[in-house]
């Protein structure tokens, strides 16, 4: 008899490598460690086909709204909301856990009264995060954010800070770890529940760098206490910008774009190192972007409950 009554959450858009995910995890059974999977579907009906072909899935149907054009924030929540579980485990579109991952990432929860755990994303593909740039590259027993591609809580830690916030478009998992570990969660690193990543084409990782510097901007102007830290441990938002704004002085100095050799040389032992430059700078770029947008209302900014439909 399980402790502990666990859903597998999974959102999609419009992804069909949400296909490979669900087999990799397999249907819940009494010899498995999970009760339920729980998928939050917005692809309007084009995902049908694993749905038909995988009945043991429970899922949800997400009808977007017209803004925000982003609603993972939206679809996470209700999937906590919708799922049975004490415990609640997220793994994106496309990853494939390794053997004993869940139980792995289950097990300090079950019996180390942890409230929330998470594990590492490693790529084997070449991508801006393969090599030693691999999400989860540490050995440290606790950790001080954790992105939601393989994370699992308890639903009263959830409860406690109000769920993720759906002014986010993107960055509501550091935005959602943040403020549990300001609530006084810990977050238990278990460096061995690891899980393969697909992400995608170089074309679909820097759009995807673009929306995470706009992120971390949201993320900071949030949590202003904890610019000094994020300055020291992530510099690339706070220097690639201000890189960008100096660029008209090439037309002085014309060496200037040469201050990218610095970068390039460090990033010499990744399989692309191009790509990842060009993701520090699209990170830089989508800061100074959402630096200049129009703030949001401070009611969207403080109100993470704003915007959740009840499932059908």
């Amino acid at each position: 008899m399980r402790v502990l009554k666990v859903t597998v959450a999974i959102v999609s858009k419009q992804e069909p490598s949400l296909a490979d995910t669900l087999d990799a995890i397999g249907s819940p059974g009494p010899d498995t460690p999970v009760d339920e999977i729980l998928v939050v579907d917005a692809s309007g009906g084009e995902l049908d086909w694993i749905r038909d072909t995988r009945p043991w899935v429970k899922w949800i149907d997400f009808v977007p709204p017209v803004q925000p054009r982003v609603t993972i924030a939206h679809q996470r929540n209700i999937a906590v909301r919708a799922a049975i579980g004490d415990v609640v485990v997220f793994i994106d579109c496309g990853c494939v856990p390794q053997a004993h991952w869940l139980e792995r990432l289950l097990g300090p929860l079950v019996n180390d009264g942890e409230a929330v755990t998470c594990g590492p994303a490693r790529s084997d593909k070449p991508s801006v995060y393969s090599g030693s740039r691999w999400w989860g590259n540490t050995d440290a027993a606790y950790v001080s954010a954790a992105p939601t591609i393989n994370i699992a809580f308890r639903r009263d830690a959830y409860e406690a800070i109000g769920g993720f916030d759906e002014s986010f478009a993107t960055a509501e998992d550091l935005d959602f770890t943040w403020r549990l570990t300001d609530a006084g969660y810990r977050l238990r690193w278990v460096a061995d529940a690891i899980v393969q990543p697909d992400w995608g084409g170089p074309r679909r990782q820097l759009r995807r760098s673009l929306a995470y510097g706009r992120g971390w901007v949201r993320l900071l102007r949030k949590h202003p206490h904890r610019i000094l830290a994020t300055a020291h441990n992530t510099p690339i938002p706070f220097v690639y910008p201000i890189f960008i704004l100096g660029l008209p002085l090439t037309l002085k100095w014309r060496a200037y774009p040469a201050l990218l050799l610095i970068p390039l040389w460090r990033a010499r032992n990744e399989s692309q190192p191009w790509l990842v430059i060009a993701d520090h700078l699209l990170v830089g770029l989508g800061a100074l972007v959402e630096l200049a947008a129009p703030k949001q209302s401070a009611l969207s900014r403080t109100r993470p409950e704003a915007g959740i439909s009840t499932p059908p």
